[in-house]
C-alpha cells in the first residue's frame, strides 16, 4: 500500500475525489478540499498515472521516497564533546539555567521579569511530537491542540503525538519549558504548546504529514508554528519537475492555508552551509535514498523556509557569529538565533558549543549521545545537548510567542514585530575562518552579503526577548 498526494487545480472541487480514487484502484486517506489536495493510498502500480487523467487533477505522485530526516545534531557532530558541563551563574530559579547560555544571550531571563507569556498564546511545534509527561513540559502541553499527522490525517491528542525520536521534545523545551523549579526554562515558559507530530521515529517527514500538520494548525487557532526541518527529500524543490512540483504545490498550499488563518510560520534555515539565495547545485537530494548531484537555479526552493511569509532562521553560537554549518541567504534569512557551534564558538559558558533542552527520559540512552546527556538532580528529568538550525528556530518561535502575548499580533504583523526585536549583526570582516566547511551542495565558500541592517547571514539580527516585550 503506497501513499499518494493528488493535487487538483486551484478552484477545482474535490467532492468527487473518493469516486475517482476508487475507480483508479485506491482509497481516500484525507480530503483537504480547502486547498484542493487529496491524500490517498493504493496498491495499484499505475494509480498515479490514472489519477493524472482525472479531470481537474494537475499532479499525482507517490510519497514513498519523498521524505526528509531531521538533523538536530548539525554537522561535525562529535567535535568538542565534553562529559561534564561547566555550570555558569544562573539568572533564573531553574536548576540548570546556568547552562543555558542561549537564553542568556537573547536576554530571555530578563524578559521573564516582564512576562513569561500568556496562556492565550498557542505555539504548534511541528516536529517528531513531544514528551507530554516531561516535568518541564507537562503543564504547558495543550491536549486538544495536539495531534499525530504522520499518516496524513490527524489523530488528535497529546498521547497520539508522543515523541518517539527526541528531536521534537528538544525544540518544544526551548520554546516553552515551564518556570517551575525543575531543569531548564523556555523562551516563553507560560504559553501553551501543542505537539503536532509530522516526523516519525526515524525523524522522517513525509509530505502527507507536513500537509496534515499545517492544515491542523490553521484549524486549531495556533498562533506560531516552529518548523525545524525541510519538507521533502529534495532539499531544493524544482518546480520544472512534475513530481517535485506536485509535492511543492501541495505543501505550499497547506502552509498558505495556515498563514491565512493567522499562523506565523517560523522555520530553520538548514545545516548545509548553503547560500539559498544563490543555489547552483544540489548534492543532498533525495536525502532518504541515494543522492544524485544535479545543477539547480533559483527556480528551486527549500520548503518551508523559502515559502513567502515564512520567517527563516539562521543559527548563531555563543560568540554571536554564524554557526559554521548554518545555511543562509539574503532572500531567505529573516532573523538569527542561538543554535550552537561546536567548532568555532566554544566558550566558558558553552564548553561544548551546544544548546541544552528537554529530552524524553525513555530515549536518553537511545538517541542522545553519552557526552550530551544530563539529568536534573532533583526531578530526574532528562535533557540533551544538540546543535543545528533546528535549535535556532524554536528560540525565534518563542520570542514571537512573547510578542503575541504582549500585543495580540498575528501573521505578517507578528513577523514584522519579530524582525524588529533583534540586535543587528554585521557580516564578518574575515569570513575565511569558515573555509574549512564549504557548502555541502556545490562546495562554494561561505560568504556574507549585505549591511548591518539586513544581511544574508543574520537577516535583521539575532532575536532579543527583552526587546520583544519592552
Amino acid at each position: 500500500m503506497t501513499t499518494y498526494v493528488v493535487v487538483y487545480r486551484s478552484g477545482t472541487a474535490t467532492t468527487g475525489a473518493a469516486a475517482a480514487v476508487g475507480a483508479a484502484g485506491g482509497e481516500i486517506v484525507a480530503n483537504y478540499g480547502r486547498i484542493n489536495v487529496v491524500v490517498a493510498r493504493s496498491t495499484s502500480v499505475d494509480f498515479a498515472a490514472r489519477m493524472r487523467q482525472v479531470n481537474g487533477v494537475e499532479g499525482a505522485v507517490a510519497t514513498t521516497r519523498f521524505a526528509t530526516s531531521v538533523d538536530g545534531g548539525g554537522a561535525a557532530t562529535n567535535v568538542a564533546d565534553v562529559s561534564t558541563p561547566t555550570t555558569g551563574a544562573a539568572t533564573s530559579a531553574e536548576p540548570l539555567a546556568g547552562l543555558q547560555w542561549d537564553m542568556a544571550q537573547i536576554n530571555a531571563f530578563q524578559a521573564h521579569e516582564v512576562t513569561r507569556g500568556s496562556t492565550d498564546v498557542l505555539v504548534g511545534d511541528i516536529d517528531t511530537g513531544l514528551d507530554y509527561t516531561h516535568p518541564d513540559l507537562a503543564a504547558n502541553v495543550d491536549d486538544t491542540a495536539s495531534a499525530n499527522c504522520v499518516g496524513g490525517v490527524a489523530v488528535p491528542g497529546k498521547v497520539a503525538a508522543a515523541d518517539d525520536n527526541g528531536h521534537g521534545t528538544h525544540t518544544a523545551g526551548t520554546i516553552a519549558a515551564a518556570a517551575n523549579g525543575i531543569g531548564i526554562v523556555g523562551v516563553a515558559p507560560a504559553v501553551r504548546i501543542a505537539g503536532i507530530k509530522a516526523g516519525d521515529a526515524d525523524g522522517f517527514f513525509f509530505p502527507e504529514a507536513v500537509i496534515c500538520a499545517f492544515m491542523w494548525a490553521g484549524d486549531h487557532k495556533v498562533d506560531v508554528t516552529n518548523n525545524s526541518y525541510f519538507a521533502d527529500p529534495w532539499l531544493f524543490n524544482c518546480k520544472n519537475d512534475p513530481e517535485q512540483r506536485a509535492i511543492w504545490t501541495a505543501e505550499r498550499r497547506a502552509i498558505q492555508y495556515a498563514q491565512k488563518n493567522g499562523v506565523l510560520v517560523v522555520a530553520a534555515e538548514g545545516n548545509q552551509a548553503d547560500d539559498l539565495s544563490h543555489p547552483t547545485q544540489d548534492e543532498t537530494s533525495p536525502d532518504n535514498t541515494t543522492p544524485v548531484t544535479r545543477d539547480i537555479t533559483n527556480a528551486c526552493a527549500v520548503v518551508p523556509t523559502e515559502v513567502p511569509g515564512v520567517v527563516g532562521v539562521s543559527a548563531t553560537g555563543n560568540k554571536r557569529l554564524k554557526s559554521f554549518y548554518s545555511s543562509f541567504g539574503t532572500s531567505s534569512v529573516d532573523v538569527a538565533a542561538p543554535g550552537g557551534d561546536s567548532v568555532l564558538q566554544l566558550t566558558a559558558a558553552a564548553p561544548n558549543g551546544r544548546v541544552l533542552s528537554t529530552w524524553p527520559a525513555s530515549l536518553l540512552t537511545v538517541t542522545c549521545l553519552p557526552a550530551r546527556r544530563l539529568v536534573d538532580p532533583v526531578s530526574g528529568a532528562a535533557y540533551c545537548y544538540q546543535q543545528g538550525t533546528s535549535m535556532a528556530s524554536p528560540h525565534a518561535a518563542g520570542v514571537a510567542a512573547l510578542i503575541a502575548s504582549r500585543t495580540a499580533q498575528s501573521g505578517s504583523a507578528l513577523a514584522a514585530a519579530l524582525q524588529r526585536a533583534t540586535n543587528p549583526l554585521a557580516c564578518p570582516a574575515d569570513p575565511t575562518v569558515y573555509d574549512f566547511f564549504p557548502a555541502l551542495d556545490g562546495g562554494a565558500l561561505q560568504r556574507c552579503q549585505g549591511g548591518i541592517g539586513h544581511n544574508s547571514w543574520f537577516g535583521s539580527g539575532e532575536v532579543d526577548a527583552l526587546k520583544a516585550v519592552g
